[in-house]
C-alpha cells in the first residue's frame, strides 16, 4: 500500500467531530438522509499499523516521550472520529512492542532490533485506550519474520537465528514455516504472553498466513511436508490443515489465558471465486484465500473457531472483479446462523489516491459502502485502514462517514 506522507496533526478541527459519551446508544434517527440501523451499537474500528512504520511511529529512534505522544494522538483521533476500537499491530515481524521473553523489541521503535525503547507501548495503549472508552485489539502477524531474507541482520538472540530450520525465504522476505509443529507452538507462546500480561479486548490476525503467491517462486517446505504431511491428499490440503490448527489452537489458548477476550481475523475478502467453487463469491479475483494462502476462512466462521471476522472488502461498488455490493452479501450469508460477528474492512487508504479508480476520487464512496453494508443485519460494524488516513482524511471521505453514519459515540456491541 505504500507509506503515506507524514505531517504534524492537531486535534482542533477533528475534535469538533467528537460527540457525546461512549455510553450513548444509537437512536435510529436518520443522519444526513442515512437511516441508522436499530440493532444496537456497532464496532467502529481502525487499524493502527506498525510494520515498516506504516502508521506509527512516524520514524524510528524518537524519544520515548515523542513515541508516546504520537501514539496517544492516534487514540485521540479515534475518539474524535467517533470510533470505539483500535486494532494495534504489536507483533509486526516476529518481534514485540512489549517486553517479551520470547522475541526481541521491534526495530520500528528505536531503529535497532532488540533495543529497549524505555517504555511499554502495548501496556500504554491498553491503559490509554480504555481511559478513552476505546477497545484495544492486539494485532499479531503469526509467520512473518523479516522484510528481507538475511538472517544475519536479525539480533543474535532471535529465535529465527537459533532455529534457522524454522524459516523459509520467499519473495524477498523471511517467514516461519507454518508446517512445523514447533513453529506453531512457539508463535502461539509468543502471542499468548501478551494476552496473559495485558487486558486486551481481542486478539487479531490479519490476512497473512502462507505468503501471497510470487510468480516464478516456490515456498520451499519440502522437508516439512515429508516429515508431517502423511495422510493428506496433497500439499495444499496439508497446508490448509496447518493453518486450521493454528486458528483452532490459538482460539483455545486465548480463551484459557484470559476468558472473555475475543479472537478475530481480517482475511483477504475472496475465499474462492464461484467459478472455482459453487459456494464461492461472484468474483473473478486473482487471489483466493483457500487456494493461494491456504486459509479456509469460510470454514473458520462455519465451525465457530473465531469470534469475529473482518473481510478486507477493499473494492468500490461496481468494481468488476470483486464488487463491494457482491462480496458483502456473500459474507453476510457465510456468518448467518453463526455466533461469529461480521465487521467489514474498509479501504479508506484508497480514497483520493490518484492511482485508484474514479469511484475512489468521490468523497461519498465510502459512506455509500456503509449505507449498503448496514442494510444487511449480519454486518455489525466496520474497520478502516488505516490510522494515518483516519487522521489525514485527504478528500474528506472519513469526515463524510462520520457525518452520515456516526451521529454520536457508542460503545461497541461486544
Amino acid at each position: 500500500m505504500g507509506r503515506m506522507s507524514r505531517r504534524v496533526f492537531t486535534l482542533g478541527a477533528a475534535l469538533a467531530l467528537a460527540g457525546t459519551t461512549a455510553g450513548d446508544a444509537v437512536a435510529g434517527d436518520p443522519v444526513g438522509g442515512v437511516p441508522v440501523p436499530r440493532r444496537g451499537p456497532a464496532l467502529r474500528g481502525m487499524w493502527l499499523a506498525t510494520v515498516a512504520g506504516r502508521d506509527w511511529p512516524s520514524k524510528p529512534g524518537l524519544s520515548a516521550a515523542d513515541q508516546r505522544a504520537e501514539l496517544l494522538a492516534h487514540l485521540d483521533t479515534a475518539v474524535a472520529r467517533r470510533l470505539n476500537a483500535v486494532i494495534f499491530q504489536v507483533r509486526p515481524a516476529a518481534d514485540a512492542l512489549w517486553p517479551s521473553p520470547y522475541e526481541p523489541w521491534s526495530e520500528v521503535l528505536t531503529g535497532t532490533q532488540g533495543e529497549d525503547p524505555g517504555w511499554d507501548p502495548l501496556g500504554t495503549a491498553v491503559t490509554e485506550a480504555h481511559r478513552r472508552g476505546l477497545e484495544l485489539h492486539a494485532w499479531f502477524n503469526p509467520y512473518r519474520v523479516a522484510n528481507h531474507t538475511d538472517p544475519s541482520r536479525l539480533v543474535p538472540t532471535h529465535p529465527a537465528r537459533r532455529h534457522p530450520d524454522w524459516t523459509v525465504a520467499y519473495g524477498g522476505k523471511l517467514y516461519y514455516n507454518p508446517g512445523l509443529p514447533e513453529v506453531r507452538r512457539f508463535v502461539q507462546d509468543a502471542m499468548i504472553d501478551a494476552v496473559e500480561k495485558y487486558a486486551v479486548d481481542a486478539v487479531h490476525f490479519d490476512d497473512y498466513f502462507y505468503p501471497y503467491p510470487v510468480a516464478g517462486q516456490t515456498f520451499d517446505d519440502d522437508a516439512a511436508f515429508a516429515a508431517h504431511g502423511g495422510g493428506f491428499a496433497d500439499r495444499a490440503a496439508w497446508r490448509r490443515d496447518n493453518i486450521d490448527r493454528l486458528v483452532r489452537e490459538t482460539a483455545r489458548r486465548v480463551a484459557r489465558a484470559r476468558p472473555g477476550v475475543r479472537f478475530g481475523i481480517s482475511p483477504f475478502a475472496v475465499w474462492r471465486n464461484r467459478s472455482t467453487d459453487p459456494r464461492g463469491s461472484d468474483t473473478t479475483a486473482g487471489v483466493q484465500t483457500y487456494d493461494d494462502l491456504h486459509a479456509d476462512t469460510r470454514r473458520w466462521v462455519r465451525e465457530g473457531w473465531i469470534d469475529y471476522v473482518v473481510p478486507q472488502v477493499y473494492w468500490n461498488i461496481g468494481f468488476a472483479a470483486a464488487d463491494y455490493a457482491k462480496v458483502v452479501p456473500w459474507w453476510a450469508d457465510v456468518v448467518r446462523g453463526s455466533d461469529v460477528r461480521l465487521y467489514i474492512g474498509e479501504a479508506l487508504y484508497k480514497a483520493g489516491d490518484p492511482a485508484q479508480p474514479a469511484a475512489w476520487q468521490d468523497p461519498a464512496e465510502l459512506s455509500r459502502h456503509l449505507t449498503f453494508a448496514d442494510a444487511h443485519r449480519e454486518v455489525r460494524g466496520h474497520v478502516f485502514f488505516s490510522a494515518t488516513e483516519v487522521r489525514e482524511d485527504r478528500i474528506g471521505a472519513m469526515a463524510r462517514v462520520v457525518a452520515d453514519h456516526y451521529p454520536r459515540r457508542v460503545s461497541p456491541d461486544s
